[in-house]
C-alpha cells in the first residue's frame, strides 16, 4: 500500500495531517537541504511528538515522495498547451523555475516515475499532448529524451549554484582565480579545440543556455515525430515538426 492509499489516524489534541507534514519538511528542506529532513525535525517544527508522525508516514523516502509531489503541483499545466512542443517546453521549464524555488528538487529529480496524484497529472497532461502523433513507444521515448535533458541541465545549474555558496565565488570571481591555470594549459598547445572555445565562444547565463538547448531538443524530437508521423489525415508537408 502506497503512502496515498493508507488512510490517515484520528486527530489528536495537537493537530496534524499529512498536508501539514509536507508543508514543514518542505520549509526544511528549503532552509537547509534534504539533509535538514527527517521524521524527529519535521516533527518538532510541528510541536508533536516523533512517534506521531509514523502514524502518517512510514519511512523519510515516503515523506520525499509526498514533498516531491507537492512541488509537482507548482509544475502542473495551468492551462491547455497549444501543441506538443509547448507542453514539453513548459514540462522543462516548470520544472527548472521549480528546482530554482526547491533546490532539493534537484537530487529527487529522475529514477522511477512520481506516482502522487500531482506527478500522475502532470506526466497524464505530457502524454496527452503527444496522443495520436505517433506509437505509444515512439512517444515515450520522445519525452524521455526531453526530460533527461532538463533534468540533467537543471542539476547542472543547481550544483554551480551550490559551489557558489559553498566557495563564495560567483562564476566570473571563479573564472578570474582559475584563469592563470587554464591560460597556462591552454598555452601548451596540447588542447586547441578547448582553447577555441574558451576565447572564441560566447559565454550566457544559465536560462539562456537551458533555452537554448531544450529548443534544440525539441528540434530533434519534431524530426523524429515528423518521420515515425502516424496520423492517417496528414497532409503533405504538415509533419509533427511544422
Amino acid at each position: 500500500m502506497t503512502v496515498w492509499d493508507r488512510p490517515e489516524p484520528p486527530t489528536r489534541p495537537v493537530p496534524l495531517d499529512r498536508e501539514r507534514i509536507v508543508a514543514a519538511a518542505i520549509a526544511l528542506a528549503d532552509e537547509g537541504g534534504l539533509k535538514a529532513v527527517s521524521l524527529r525535525k519535521v516533527a518538532a517544527r510541528l510541536d508533536a511528538g516523533p512517534m506521531r508522525l509514523y502514524g502518517f508516514i512510514s519511512t523519510k523516502e515516503e515523506l520525499f515522495d509526498l514533498m516531491v509531489d507537492e512541488v509537482q503541483a507548482e509544475i502542473l499545466p495551468q492551462g491547455q498547451p497549444g501543441d506538443w512542443r509547448e507542453a514539453l517546453r513548459m514540462l522543462a521549464q516548470g520544472t527548472r523555475q521549480a528546482a530554482l524555488r526547491h533546490e532539493w528538487l534537484a537530487d529527487l529529480l529522475g529514477g522511477r516515475p512520481a506516482l502522487g496524484p500531482n506527478g500522475l497529472a502532470v506526466t497524464e497532461a505530457t502524454l496527452a499532448s503527444l496522443d495520436g502523433l505517433a506509437d505509444v513507444d515512439t512517444v515515450m521515448r520522445a519525452v524521455e529524451t526531453v526530460s533527461a535533458y532538463f533534468i540533467g541541465a537543471i542539476r547542472r545549474e543547481i550544483a554551480n549554484l551550490r559551489a557558489e555558496r559553498a566557495t563564495g565565488l560567483s562564476k566570473r570571481d571563479w573564472q578570474r582565480a582559475s584563469g592563470p591555470h587554464v591560460t597556462r594549459m591552454l598555452a601548451t598547445g596540447r588542447f586547441p579545440a578547448l582553447s577555441k572555445a574558451v576565447y572564441d565562444g560566447t559565454d550566457v547565463d544559465a536560462e539562456t543556455s537551458f533555452a537554448t538547448g531544450l529548443e534544440w531538443v525539441l528540434d530533434a524530437v519534431a524530426a523524429k515525430l515528423d518521420a515515425v508521423d502516424v496520423r492517417p489525415d496528414r497532409p503533405p508537408g504538415h509533419g509533427a515538426g511544422a
